[in-house]
């Protein structure tokens, strides 16, 4: 099949959003995409570009004194009668169009079309980030490629309706167990039912407060909350176990361990599991590219409120942030869609800040 991603498709970010949207790539199976995508930046001479599993990487050596990335997961959640794409007045409606090709198409034609920007730029389309995160391409770089992300500052294009989203939360997930003991629903009294004892629970995350901390004018409103339960043996047994799987969604003031020992400390004299923990983001506004970032978009920024891929690069030490067209709320949704004056402000926005660094 011959490649959409054609040079008239590549200088228009607007078709280009569409014509990416069209190609499916649900979590692990993103070959196609980074096939076509892997293509188009080869024939770029000013890209250096490279490929590991399914994620593709192009550069700039230009010797510029700064390096930025620019990175968007290529994957998109599974389809939910919302593909191929379609237009309605300035909508554009379809899988992955908020989160985040969108985004990935303002990376893609700033890489095809801007020979020669201010900074050198690695650019990642990367695979794999709506899933567990050890399949998570950015993960799989950092263990094998490292010298990918290195940088000054990293922008990822996630969705944020066209406003810069600082840091990130730090995310924690755990399951809290009851115990009981079997019996006879008939002779009850004999058994101790560890659905029933998840009662506790249950009140506690019912009665939880969560803080509200304010870091370098960012506000992340934290969140600890049941998202799944599970208990019971058959319809004539009294059960002896339960779960209440819990996650919380932490200030990147805390660290994993502190955000664990919180948990521990709610649910004390329950037996708890942590099952996956992310660190949060600080917000890595005081980095020189990223004040640079916000002069250009013109606006304060704001807290990103959930877990993004910017933890991965304040880990190394690079500052961080999060701008994209596309509506956060509207990712994963049946009805996702993104404007497309959205669009083209993101590539206006993004094009005078990579050329106004001299």
């Amino acid at each position: 099949m011959a490649n959409p991603l054609t040079p008239d498709v590549l200088v228009d970010p607007v078709v280009l959003t569409r014509t990416l949207v069209d190609i499916e790539s649900v979590s692990r199976d993103e070959k196609a995409i980074a096939d076509c995508v892997e293509e188009v930046l080869r024939q770029a001479p000013h890209l250096h570009t490279e490929r590991f599993g399914n994620t593709v990487m192009a550069r700039t050596d230009l010797g510029r004194e700064r390096r930025v990335v620019l990175a968007g997961h290529l994957d998109t959640v599974p389809l939910n009668d919302n593909f191929p794409s379609t237009v309605v007045d300035d909508l554009i409606y379809g899988c992955g169009t908020s989160d985040m090709k969108s985004g990935v198409a303002l990376a893609l034609h700033l890489a095809a079309t801007l020979p020669e920007p201010g900074y050198d730029i690695t650019y990642l389309f990367y695979e794999a980030e709506e899933i567990e995160a050890r399949f998570n391409g950015l993960h799989l770089v950092a263990q094998s490629r490292p010298e990918w992300l290195r940088a000054d500052f990293a922008l990822l294009l996630e969705p944020t309706y066209g406003v810069v989203e600082a840091g990130c939360q730090g995310t924690l997930q755990a399951r809290i167990r009851t115990h009981g003991r079997r019996a006879h629903p008939a002779r009850a009294w004999r058994g101790v039912n560890a659905i029933h004892g998840a009662g506790e629970v249950l009140r506690r995350l019912a009665d939880y407060r969560p803080r509200t901390v304010t870091i370098d004018g960012c506000t992340y409103r934290e969140g600890l909350n049941a998202v799944r339960i599970a208990g019971g043996v058959a319809g004539n047994v009294i059960p002896d176990e339960c779960e209440v799987e819990v996650n919380l969604r932490f200030a990147p003031d805390r660290s994993e361990r502190q955000a664990l020992d919180h948990v521990r400390e709610v649910f004390a004299d329950f037996d708890v599991e942590v099952t996956d923990s992310a660190p949060g983001a600080l917000p890595g506004l005081s980095a020189e590219p990223a004040r640079e970032f916000l002069t250009a978009v013109g606006a304060e920024p704001a807290a990103k409120l959930g877990w993004t891929d910017v933890a991965r690069f304040a880990a190394l030490g690079i500052p961080a942030l999060n701008y994209g067209p596309g509506d956060p709320a509207l990712a994963h949704a049946p009805d996702e869609h993104v404007e497309i004056g959205k669009i083209r402000d993101g590539a206006a926005t993004l094009h005078r800040w990579l050329t106004s660094y001299e």
